[in-house]
């Protein structure tokens, strides 16, 4: 069945449980903080994208958004804050329960007008705060933490004087260690789970009622994952507020949130108790959701004796200066990567995992060779037989074809500037490629990662999440590497596209015989694609082997740990 069809077949589904879901609603002790009727948003072509929402959030409960990229779940509470481009039109009512009579609702102006924006801006982050999906965008670098929390407190009321006293409460609440030494930290300085936990405290600094969390925990290994929304889930109770969470992660929505909303392009599939639509789906366009399969990873024991060995590490150790002495040399060193080994076959892929800070990003760029001249990294590094340490600057750009790397977010690591076509062909340029064969080589790599040709003009901003990641990956695959190196290629993507891409990794790596190095904190994408794991913490690799022996019988306690939270 077709996604439009789907949409059809189930539209009358979705009303029947809006209204079942308002009449539980109405028996619940809870207060009534906020209802949206008919929420609409369209371009000024007409085109909808998100089509009559209508819910009920009552104190205390969490009301999660899933499905999949493009469904209008971020556009939707962007909405209710006023936070969408004047090109957009939007209509439909929305009331959020008074203040100081929390009987009463008031109406919010949310329909472009030139009134919007005063209107709502006592109602930002005062009435209704927001955690968003990418912390280290949403941060400024130039600022300190406590710069940025004093923003919030500012606009809140608090008087200057109370300010680093009630900031360093605030990250208490969201438990980080040492908070009066963060306070003085810049984003770049904190780990991913430890800039996230700073979000969630500048939206608290203005003590919200409503709290909208945008995929909080996308860029987060299993582990941190849970931690945040268990806090999330405690801070809720412990201020009496409700909690809007977007997600795509469907096992964290069933944990986590009390009713949920299924969206796709714009329209209402399915909305009603969590457990209920969790067990029994109506739509089949939810029942696909839940029931994602990544499929296997490729069998390739039989002959794995006798593959050439494409990447050989020994003892690889990295530094990064911690302190510098008075006239710039460096007095104490901080070790992100101790003493590690790694064998990989032709053909094979091999799975990092570990935990936010475990060095796993800093073994892709040493690996790379893409470092800062600061790190000390020490250690044997051989691909294909070729010791890369001992390369010149441009031996190192000639051999650089034969190791590639897809980065986590494609939208940050291609030009916005260039066409598509310039983007996949830029290594081309670089190596003295002719432009015939340049060309022809980028329609080629389009289509290994199943991209028609008329895309190669278009820009970044045209295409979608999933889009960008194939584009990312064909420019990697032009330059025809024996080693792709993956730094989480699907965290930023929804489950269906993640699905997708798995399915075209597999399919390149049995076409082409490449060797992965894959990144993820997902473990099942990792279970579906690797041959061969290894369980990283804080630098040192505690446990490694084949993937399934692993998942199967894990022999660390950390590993344990990371293997059940990856089953919740």
């Amino acid at each position: 069945m077709t996604t439009d069809k789907m949409i059809n077949a189930n539209m009358k589904t979705a009303t029947k449980q809006n209204n079942r879901l308002k009449d539980d609603s109405s028996n619940a002790a809870n207060k009534l903080m906020l209802t949206v009727e008919k929420l609409s948003i369209a371009t000024t072509s007409g085109v909808t994208l998100v089509d009559k929402l209508t819910y009920e959030l009552r104190q205390g409960e969490t009301l999660a958004v899933v499905g999949e990229s493009g469904s209008g779940k971020s556009i939707a509470s962007l909405a209710l804050l006023g936070l969408l481009p004047n090109s957009l039109s939007v209509t439909g009512e929305v009331q959020l329960a008074d203040a100081a009579k929390m009987t009463t609702m008031t109406t919010l102006p949310i329909s472009n007008h030139k009134t919007r924006d005063a209107a709502l801006r006592a109602i930002r982050g005062q009435r209704i705060a927001m955690v968003f999906q990418e912390p280290m965008t949403a941060l400024n670098p130039l600022h300190t933490v406590a710069k940025q929390i004093a923003e919030s407190l500012r606009l809140s009321g608090v008087p200057k004087k109370h300010w680093r006293d009630r900031s360093i409460a605030l990250l208490s609440d969201v438990n980080i260690t040492d908070p009066a030494d963060k306070l003085h930290r810049y984003p770049h300085e904190l780990s991913g789970g430890q800039r996230q936990r700073v979000m969630i405290a500048m939206a608290l600094a203005q003590q919200p009622d409503i709290l909208i969390a945008d995929e909080p925990t996308t860029a987060l290994d299993v582990t941190l994952q849970h931690e945040i929304l268990e806090l999330l889930d405690k801070l809720k109770r412990l201020h009496q507020m409700a909690m809007i969470l977007i997600s795509h992660d469907l096992n964290l929505v069933k944990r986590y949130s009390d009713n949920v909303i299924v969206m796709c392009q714009g329209q209402t599939i399915e909305q009603g108790k969590t457990a209920e639509v969790f067990n029994q789906p109506a739509s089949d366009y939810t029942r696909t959701l839940i029931e994602q399969d990544f499929g296997q990873a490729l069998d390739l024991f039989e002959d794995e004796s006798q593959r050439p060995t494409v990447l050989q590490v020994s003892h690889l150790q990295v530094q990064f200066p911690i302190e510098k002495s008075l006239f710039g040399g460096i007095k104490r060193w901080f070790d992100a990567v101790k003493n590690v080994d790694m064998t990989l076959q032709e053909g094979q892929a091999l799975g990092i995992v570990g935990e936010s800070g475990s060095g796993k990003t800093t073994i892709a760029l040493a690996l790379s060779q893409l470092l800062s001249h600061q790190a000390r990294i020490s250690g044997q590094i051989v691909v294909n037989s070729q010791d890369i340490a001992v390369l010149s600057r441009s031996e190192l750009r000639k051999f650089r074809s034969q190791i590639q790397m897809v980065f986590q977010d494609p939208f940050a690591s291609i030009n916005p500037r260039m066409t598509v076509m310039q983007i996949v062909e830029e290594g081309l340029l670089v190596q003295g490629v002719a432009k015939v064969a340049r060309q022809q080589a980028v329609m080629d790599s389009l289509a290994t990662v199943h991209l028609p040709a008329e895309f190669a003009q278009r820009y970044p901003h045209e295409l979608s999440g999933g889009q960008r990641q194939r584009v990312a990956l064909a420019r990697a695959l032009v330059m025809q590497p024996s080693l792709l190196i993956l730094d989480e290629p699907t965290s930023a993507l929804d489950s269906t596209t993640q699905v997708t891409v798995v399915s075209l990794l597999r399919e390149i790596q049995e076409k082409l015989h490449i060797s992965y190095v894959f990144i993820s904190h997902d473990l099942k994408v990792v279970r579906a694609l690797c041959q061969h794991i290894m369980v990283l913490k804080e630098g040192t690799c505690i446990e490694s082997g084949a993937t399934e022996a692993i998942f199967d019988n894990p022999k660390h306690p950390y590993a344990k740990q990371l293997l059940q939270a990856s089953m919740l």
